[in-house]
């Protein structure tokens, strides 16, 4: 029988499949990120935009001029390197306990029969239904003083007075882990759900036990689904802004609020912009690491498939 090789047909049809996704990229992610690298380094100006340009023409001359002030204030200020290291350190416990809690939860859901799996994918997709904005309102009314927690412990005799969650950070690590807990779920179903159980019957017949099973051969087979999951969690919860500013208190510093503070209340675009370059670049370091995972998986794949 003779085959029908599409790639003589098409010979620019590789080209063109990366081109749209590069496009959507490239218009969406590389052009509003080197707006904002522009205006980090303009200076502070009272008028419409608040920033000065970077060049001007006069006198048959350009004039470049870069100021630094915003970077340099980064570096300065104490209370933005603190924001920093607290926006990472939240983020790294909140992705922590969304593998802690997720990882059980997707095992569960892949080892389920398909009946009951499609209804448990259900219940973890179904809060996307709702907006994160009401999500986070819910628990408001659940962590305050006189919220549903506390009236329901005092009412059981647990506690005398109420519990003080609201406006602290651990209520910012409980919004967090509910709103990011289903982004660590699905990519580790997804892994968990293709693993050939043959392995684990293999592991048993020699005498291991579930544990060891669980340690020598899921957990290493499934890694590709936790890092998948915790790049999810972990660099949206970086410059998280809802969920801190409607359950954190005055003390909680993340990188969100800094960046809204200083773009609407402070006006100070370009030290808004400095922080945001600053930020996108320290997230470029788990997404290489992320990067660099995913191509060793992928060159392991082919060497087994060899």
């Amino acid at each position: 029988m003779m085959r029908l090789d599409v790639r003589k047909l098409l010979p620019g049809s590789r080209a063109l499949a990366i081109v749209p996704p590069y496009a959507w990229l490239a218009l969406f992610l590389l052009v509003p990120f080197f707006l904002v690298l522009k205006i980090s380094f303009a200076e502070l100006e009272f008028g419409v935009p608040p920033y000065t340009p970077l060049y001007e023409f006069k006198d048959e001359t350009i004039t470049l001029a870069l100021h630094l002030r915003g970077y340099a204030m980064l570096l300065a200020d104490s209370l933005y390197v603190q924001t920093y290291l607290n926006s990472l350190e939240m983020a790294a416990i909140t992705t922590l306990w969304c593998a802690l809690i997720g990882y059980p939860i997707a095992y569960y859901i892949a080892r389920s029969a398909p009946a009951v799996r499609n209804v448990l994918l259900l219940a973890v997709i179904l809060p996307f239904w709702t907006s994160l904005l009401l999500r986070v309102y819910a628990w408001v009314g659940i962590l305050r003083n006189d919220g549903l927690l506390n009236n329901f412990l005092m009412w059981l005799g647990v506690i005398d007075s109420p519990l003080e969650i609201y406006r602290t950070d651990l209520a910012v690590y409980i919004g967090m882990i509910y709103a990011y807990l289903p982004f660590f779920i699905l990519p580790l179903y997804a892994n968990l759900v293709k693993l050939d159980t043959r392995l684990l019957e293999a592991a048993y017949d020699l005498g291991a036990r579930p544990w060891q099973a669980f340690l020598k051969i899921t957990l290493p087979l499934s890694r590709a689904g936790v890092i998948a999951g915790a790049m999810l969690v972990f660099i949206p919860c970086v410059g998280e802004y809802v969920i801190p500013e409607m359950l954190g208190g005055a003390n909680t510093l993340m990188m969100g609020r800094l960046m809204w503070n200083e773009f609407f209340t402070n006006t100070d675009w370009p030290m808004a912009a400095s922080i945001t370059v600053v930020m996108v670049l320290l997230l470029l370091v788990p997404l290489a690491l992320f990067q660099k995972s995913q191509v060793r998986q992928m060159e392991l794949q082919r060497e087994g498939a060899r």
